[in-house]
Formats: C-alpha cells, structure tokens, sequence
C-alpha cells in the first residue's frame, strides 16, 4: 500500500510545521531557478560554463540543483559568467553592510 507525502505530513506535522517547510521548499525552488536562469540570462550553457570554470558540464548541473553552496564555488560560478558576487547583511535596525571577503585565512579567530 502506497502512503501519500501529505498524507505522513499531516499525521506527523502540525499545520504550522507544514506552512513552515511549504515556505522552505519555494525558497530552495527558487533559489535553484536563480542560479540556473542567470546563467541562461548571460546566454551561456552548462557545457560553455564549465569550460570556463575547468569543471564537466555535471558539475555545473549539479552547483545549480544544490540548496547549499560553498560561497567560494558560488563566487567561482558567478565570476566565470563575468560577474561579482556581493554578500550584503542585513539588520533591522541597521544599514546594509556590503562584505567583499569574510576573513583572511591567516587571521586568528576571535576568542
């Protein structure tokens, strides 16, 4: 017998819990649409991209189906389309901040 996702959903999750992860899910959508409409947006193919970025056209597929990237490949990706990532933080009570670099290698950590 086949049981439904929304079927263990409900009997498992409240129906905030359930929003929660519905919410999620179009947020991890839409970044994957991001990432690969860009590149198609700079009218370049995963097998061009790759080219540039030394990699096989696999793993350009699979940066973009990824909900979870290193910043250094996204930086990588995005320079190899001729763009340049920008990190910006946000607070409430706070201008944005723009950060270029998050720390030097060599730095020590704060204690």
């Amino acid at each position: 017998m086949t049981i439904s996702a929304d079927d263990v959903f409900k009997k498992h999750m409240t129906a905030t819990q359930r929003k929660k992860a519905k919410a999620r899910s179009d947020e991890l959508i839409a970044e994957y649409k991001t990432l690969q409409e860009l590149r198609k947006a700079r009218a370049l193919t995963q097998v061009r991209l790759a080219e540039i970025l030394g990699v096989t056209q696999d793993n350009v597929s699979r940066i973009e189906k990824r909900s979870d990237v290193l910043l250094s490949t996204l930086r990588s990706y995005i320079e190899a389309m001729g763009g340049e990532l920008d990190l910006v933080v946000t607070f409430p009570d706070h201008a944005p901040v723009h950060l270029k670099t998050l720390s030097d290698l060599n730095e020590t950590p704060p204690r």
